[in-house]
């Protein structure tokens, strides 16, 4: 899964947003279990990406329920 910008991700609709957070959760899951076992991730910098567009996800979502 790539990378999302915020603009992106407002694009998308909720139901849209909340498969695409599963994806990336997923693939987090992936690579810290990779990290943990000793293996060394094809790009380690893939994991800071993933967290904060998690983050990016959760904060429009929260901004998206309370506003309406």
């Amino acid at each position: 899964m790539a990378i999302l910008r915020p603009k992106e991700i407002r694009d998308k609709k909720m139901k849209d947003r909340t498969a695409s957070l599963a994806d990336l959760r997923k693939e987090l899951s992936k690579l810290n279990s990779q990290k943990v076992s000793g293996r060394i991730p094809e790009n380690p910098g893939k994991i800071k990406a993933l967290r904060r567009t998690i983050a990016r996800i959760l904060t429009i979502n929260r901004q998206e329920v309370s506003t309406k």
